[in-house]
């Protein structure tokens, strides 16, 4: 009598039955399909070279699109009369006498001048407003008594005090120098209390309780969480040196770039007195980008923790 068990209730014939070739095909591709978009999702997050340098080039362009036409409206205003050439130039002449003040080594002396003046004035003020501004922003009965004379003196402009300083220290260079120390010295002490006193409390207590010294505590904790702020005020300062000077080099000096200016306006040697403020604004691009620097240097802790 013929068997009436058929393939799936017979387990011998279960063994003999080959599975269709789709069958095989359907539990072998899953696999292969779910890896391909994987390996080709991991090459395009991959970023190229190609890719950075137009990412590098596209943000350069955009940083740089409005500088360009500054300086192409001033090169070509003047030439088709919207302003009067003689009181401005067109920037080619500005960077001709540009470069006859950088050959003769007129630029070179009034710039090393100016530099050496602010500084000067820039360091004295930053070595002393940070213990200063550290000590405020630590200590509350040091704050009670330099609190009043802080606010008296930090709302009065360091050129209304011009002639005062002029009066009582000359018309030399210490007044000049002095001159630059209170400029600087406001913007690096107000930001250094308030980063002093920003350093979160949790931080300070866990601190204490590993048995720091005071000293190991600014060192390791208050120094390092005041650093960014801190050189905030530092920038500042930087900026407010460089300003600060060229007025007073305006007033009575022999030499920089602030004497320059005035010197060529008085000469009417106008183009000249347009290559001086281009010299100051480079200055000022220049000592702004030394500053970021430096921060980024002492603020690598932060990008390492992020």
């Amino acid at each position: 009598m013929p068997s009436t068990l058929s393939p799936r209730t017979d387990p011998a014939a279960a063994r003999d039955v080959v599975p269709a070739a789709e069958d095989t095909v359907a539990f072998a591709d899953p696999p292969t399909l779910g890896r391909r978009p994987a390996l080709a999702a991991d090459r395009d997050a991959t970023p190229t070279l190609a890719r950075r340098v137009r990412a590098l080039v596209g943000r350069a362009l955009r940083a740089s699109i409005v500088l360009v036409l500054f300086l192409a409206l001033w090169e070509v205003a003047p030439r088709v009369g919207l302003v009067d050439a003689v009181f401005l130039p067109p920037l080619s002449r500005v960077l001709d006498a540009f470069g006859t003040l950088a050959s003769s080594g007129e630029l070179a002396l009034h710039l090393g001048a100016s530099l050496s003046r602010a500084g000067t004035g820039f360091a004295i003020a930053v070595l002393a407003a940070i213990p200063l501004g550290v000590a405020i922003g630590w200590y509350e009965r040091v704050s009670d008594v330099l609190n009043p004379f802080l606010e008296l003196f930090r709302n009065t402009a360091a050129l209304a005090l011009l002639p005062v300083f002029i009066l009582i220290l000359g018309i030399g260079e210490t007044s000049k120098i002095a001159l630059v120390v209170y400029a600087c010295t406001f913007p690096v002490l107000l930001t250094t209390i308030s980063a002093v006193r920003s350093v979160d409390p949790l931080l300070v207590k866990s601190a204490r309780s590993l048995g720091l010294s005071s000293l190991r505590l600014f060192q390791k904790v208050v120094l390092p969480a005041a650093v960014p702020t801190v050189f905030t005020g530092v920038r500042m300062a930087g900026a407010s040196s460089i300003l600060v000077l060229i007025a007073a080099e305006m007033v009575g000096a022999k030499a920089g770039l602030g004497y320059l200016i005035t010197y060529t306006q008085f000469n009417f040697q106008i183009e000249k007195m347009y290559a001086g403020i281009i010299a100051i604004a480079l200055v000022g691009v220049s000592v702004n980008g030394v500053l970021l620097a430096l921060e980024r240097h002492f603020s690598r802790w932060r990008t390492a923790s992020s």
